[in-house]
């Protein structure tokens, strides 16, 4: 895209990237309701003490809030969360609803 070669019609995600404000979603473009992106998290095995994720969750929300991490991870088109292990349990139930029967039909395991 930098040399021309390229020209970026939309991105998938349900929002713009801050990489490339000016990019509209596809939804904006012409395609109403369309989202697809990708999503990293960190979690920990089921029944890790409250105490040991939260000690967790603040060093990741610390290391995720440094400007250099931020610009590291927009330069690669993330846009970083770094919010609570609820905020981010809910997310993840969002989307398993929203994408539940792709993930049946595709058989991906999800407990």
């Amino acid at each position: 895209m930098k040399d021309g070669k390229l020209r970026a019609l939309a991105v998938s995600s349900k929002e713009r990237l801050s990489l490339l404000p000016d990019l509209p979603t596809v939804a904006e473009a012409g395609v109403p309701g369309y989202q697809s992106s990708s999503w990293y998290g960190i979690l920990a095995p089921a029944g890790t003490p409250a105490d040991i994720v939260a000690k967790l969750n603040a060093a990741l929300v610390k290391v995720i809030a440094r400007p250099d991490v931020r610009e590291a991870l927009a330069r690669e088109g993330a846009d970083p969360v770094g919010n609570s292990p609820e905020a981010f349990g809910a997310f993840i139930k969002a989307e398993k609803e929203r994408l539940g029967d792709l993930i049946r039909t595709a058989k991906v395991p999800m407990q």
